[in-house]
């Protein structure tokens, strides 16, 4: 049941280069919608409403500032946090989120700082019904909304599923800037943990010995393609795992000893070894002292693509299914825009819409806590992603 509000739902972040797109895609797909834009800057958000038809509100709103993160959050049944790095700008926010009884969704995969959600608010947000759903964006809405997509077309129980990620976008400054931060944050947590955003100790041996983040390059027969190490896939992992093992809580398992791995999908053997090298020098460079001399060669916050190189953008995920009868299926889910950009705005969009519209169509089951896209939106969000043009195909066996 959502509150009597003013709004439905407010952008924090609006300023932001994601956040910008975010207000156009609102303000182009959803005219009746009651929505406001917020954020630092006063003088930019009066431009951004500038070009919009609806003209929304403005709050200006500051992540150190906790009285202004609670007139927001009062106001909304839904924050949609594009401010990032999110566990710099948005810990005060989720607080007050949880304080208000308002729902937050927002595009990070600092994974990280996610788990601290979960050991701090889980339990709260579970208890008062409140969604706190991060990760909805490109990150990791393909990997997690895909994977539950397969599931749902498969009546058996799956032993696992590999995820091929491709895409073709920019970078912006935003993004540069969480990679360069993220070795910062300090937490007694380990990034490295396959099982991060489980529950304590809920995966069982055969899980544990098959979830593992690949270095390595492979020839994929039943795709004919190539596969090397994605610069997502510590993010995604963790977040479909989740799905799986609170989807299970609620007797809706993918399979009692379900796997799953990601990885870059390529043409051919030397592309293949381009981006493993390539990796392997932007690992070296973000988690040793060489950042702070490359970081100036680097987009810097507020600037990313071009809007030629967001439109001609696009993503595309195939994953390869194997059921508990060792038949193996393929899916696709396919996406226009650049997947950082365009199509993060779509998703994190969707996603706030699937609560602040359609929560009472999502299941009864689902009460509240630090949830993930398929968990906590599920039917629903597919629903919305398919009516927004993101395309989901299969299955298609293999033989």
């Amino acid at each position: 049941m959502m509150m009597n509000r003013e709004f439905d739902l407010i952008i924090f972040g609006a300023s932001g280069f994601t956040g910008q797109i975010a207000v156009k895609y609102l303000d182009k797909n959803y005219p009746t919608l009651n929505w406001a834009i917020s954020g630092r800057n006063l003088e930019k958000l009066k431009k951004i409403r500038e070009d919009t038809n609806k003209k929304p509100k403005i709050f200006v709103a500051d992540s150190k500032n906790q009285e202004s993160l609670a007139e927001i959050t009062k106001k909304t049944n839904v924050i949609a946090s594009l401010a990032g790095p999110f566990n710099k700008y948005s810990n005060n926010l989720v607080h007050e989120c949880i304080n208000h009884g308002t729902h937050y969704v927002d595009i990070t995969g600092e994974n990280l700082w996610v788990r601290d959600l979960i050991d701090k608010y889980h339990s709260e947000a579970e208890e008062k019904g409140i969604f706190i759903i991060p990760s909805c964006g490109y990150d990791s809405i393909p990997s997690d909304m895909g994977v539950y997509f397969c599931k749902k077309s498969i009546e058996q129980p799956i032993l696992s599923i590999d995820g091929y990620h491709a895409g073709k976008g920019g970078i912006s400054g935003g993004t540069t800037e969480t990679g360069f931060t993220m070795n910062d944050y300090k937490t007694k947590h380990k990034i490295g943990n396959p099982f991060l955003l489980n529950p304590n100790d809920n995966h069982t041996q055969i899980q544990k010995d098959n979830s593992k983040d690949s270095f390595s390059i492979n020839k994929i027969k039943e795709i004919n393609k190539w596969s090397a190490p994605f610069v997502m896939a510590v993010a995604n992992t963790r977040v479909v795992r989740r799905s799986a093992s609170l989807l299970e809580k609620r007797q809706q398992s993918y399979g009692s000893n379900f796997v799953y791995n990601e990885y870059m999908m390529t043409k051919n053997f030397s592309s293949a070894l381009l981006i493993t090298v390539g990796l392997a020098i932007l690992s070296t460079i973000i988690f040793t002292p060489l950042r702070k001399i490359f970081r100036p060669l680097f987009p810097t916050p507020g600037t990313g693509p071009s809007e030629d190189v967001q439109n001609n953008g696009w993503f595309e995920s195939i994953f390869v299914v194997q059921n508990e009868n060792n038949e193996k299926y393929k899916f696709r889910v396919f996406g226009e825009g650049d997947p950082g950009y365009k199509s993060t705005a779509r998703f994190i969009c969707e996603s706030a819409l699937s609560i602040c519209l359609d929560r009472d169509k999502i299941d009864k089951n689902v009460n509240g806590g630090v949830l993930t896209t398929a968990s906590g939106l599920g039917d629903v969000l597919l629903e919305r992603l398919k009516k927004s043009g993101v395309l989901f195909e299969g299955p298609e066996k293999i033989s």
